[in-house]
């Protein structure tokens, strides 16, 4: 099992999220974060259906849609991190690193 480790930026909260699958298709979550605003998520986000989460169209997957009621950030990764959790567990991608860098610009 893999598992995502999530250090979302500024606010240096860190959120670690695993998900384990017997069918590829129900995904079980475990989901702890030091985020005061997604705690509440953690009891409510224990299993989702890996095809409804990654063949939605952005922003409208169940993950969001939870993440709505409580994320305050609109560019919090954490959720992102979620759904390519799922998507390992479900079998429907494989495990590769997501890395967004900010360098100076050159001009």
């Amino acid at each position: 099992m893999k598992v995502a480790k999530v250090k979302a930026g500024i606010c240096g909260f860190h959120s670690e999220i695993s998900a384990s699958s017997q069918n590829g298709r129900q995904v079980d979550i475990i989901f702890k974060t030091e985020c005061p605003n997604l705690q509440p998520m953690e009891k409510e986000l224990t299993q989702v259906d890996a095809f409804k989460e990654c063949f939605a169209k952005v922003g409208d997957s169940p993950v969001f849609h939870l993440a709505r009621k409580y994320c305050k950030h609109a560019a919090c990764p954490v959720p992102t991190a979620i759904i390519k959790e799922v998507e390992i567990a479900g079998k429907l991608a494989l495990p590769q690193n997501v890395l967004i860098e900010f360098e100076d610009d050159e001009e």
